[in-house]
């Protein structure tokens, strides 16, 4: 019997979460499926109880659904846990199981496929929203030498530092506080890119020669690529990279089988210029 699983969110259609997923199906000789459900604002715990009850294995989670996701869950990971929020679901009896590895992901791009070490980096992390907490916790375990989160309010940057401050050298506060302080490591957690603005950053930020990473995916050389591009970045990336590697480790928790990244980010990679 066919396996199925799904991405929950909304909006969610414009996901490539089937494609990628598709092509480790095919890899790896997997009986399954892979669909999106869109469930309304207000539905996402019963669009869970519906898929369960047809059969649904496992899921991934978007926006506006990771914090519901971590309340629905009946069993957490460590990391879920610290984070407060998850992106992957797996369905096994009565139980819900959930971790989140969004950042496992950004990691992995960041020094696999970029061939980055995260070790003994100044990192700066721009917003403060759900999109940075999943990537502190794997950004700190790298142990950087520093990691900056930075964010319009200060106090929502401000509140990230309970749960993560003992896992490392990290500092929280407005874009002001920056000065003139330069990083090897530049990420946009911000949602700026969505809508074609610049987070609040300026060129100084950049150090020369370092890796501008742009969560957003699909949109080509956003403004704050290129404004990194313009400072003198050695490397511009956006999401995709992460996109691929979070769902890899997704599927080989559902699976037990570990899907090879390079050949599917390659094919759903744009020009960053």
């Amino acid at each position: 019997m066919t396996d199925r699983y799904a991405l929950f969110g909304n909006p969610a259609k414009h996901s490539k979460s089937p494609q990628v997923h598709a092509a480790y199906a095919r890899e790896t000789g997997q009986d399954m499926t892979y669909e999106i459900i869109e469930p309304p604002l207000d539905g996402f715990a019963a669009a869970v109880a519906t898929f369960r009850a047809s059969g649904g294995r496992g899921g991934n989670v978007t926006m506006p659904f990771k914090l519901e996701a971590f309340a629905l869950a009946t069993d957490l990971s460590e990391r879920g846990r610290i984070v407060g929020a998850v992106n992957t679901l797996k369905f096994e009896g009565n139980r819900i199981y959930a971790d989140n590895f969004d950042g496992v992901g950004l990691v992995s791009d960041i020094q696999r496929n970029i061939g980055l070490p995260i070790r003994d980096r100044r990192v700066l992390v721009l917003g403060a929203g759900g999109a940075a907490r999943g990537a502190l916790l794997p950004i700190l375990e790298q142990r950087p030498t520093r990691v900056v989160v930075a964010n319009r309010t200060v106090p929502k940057a401000k509140a990230l530092e309970n749960p993560f401050a003992a896992f490392g050298n990290l500092v929280t506060g407005g874009y002001p506080d920056l000065g003139d302080e330069a990083f090897d490591l530049v990420i946009n957690a911000t949602s700026a890119s969505m809508r074609g603005e610049l987070p609040p950053v300026t060129r100084a930020a950049f150090a020369p020669g370092c890796v501008a990473y742009d969560l957003v995916y699909g949109k080509g050389l956003t403004p704050f690529l290129a404004l990194a591009r313009d400072a003198g970045a050695r490397r511009l990336a956006d999401g995709i990279g992460m996109l691929v590697e979070q769902a890899a480790e997704g599927f080989e928790w559902w699976r037990g089988v570990r899907p090879s990244t390079r050949a599917v980010i390659d094919s759903m990679a744009v020009p960053l210029s």
